[in-house]
């Protein structure tokens, strides 16, 4: 809060709480104002926002996986007819 209440900066917000890193406090400032206190529970190993991270992939259909297969053989085949050269 003294980021927010005292118009502190990032470094000296971190050097009066005694942590190395201002980005640190710069992270928990940006969760709070984007999810208020929920944002700064523990939530190690869980993301904030089911948005984070790569997006899902939808399935391959039945001719896409055939497809995607018979040209991974077809690059396997070149690959080790190269190494017995």
């Amino acid at each position: 809060m003294m980021y927010l209440n005292e118009q502190l900066g990032y470094r000296k917000v971190a050097k009066r709480m005694g942590i190395k890193d201002p980005k640190r406090v710069r992270i928990w400032v940006k969760n709070y104002q984007q999810y208020g206190e929920e944002g700064l529970k523990e939530c190690r190993g869980k993301t904030i926002s089911s948005k984070r991270g790569r997006p899902r992939k939808k399935p391959l259909t039945v001719e896409e996986e055939n497809r995607k297969l018979k040209a991974e053989n077809e690059f396997l085949k070149k690959l080790i007819a190269l190494k017995r050269r």
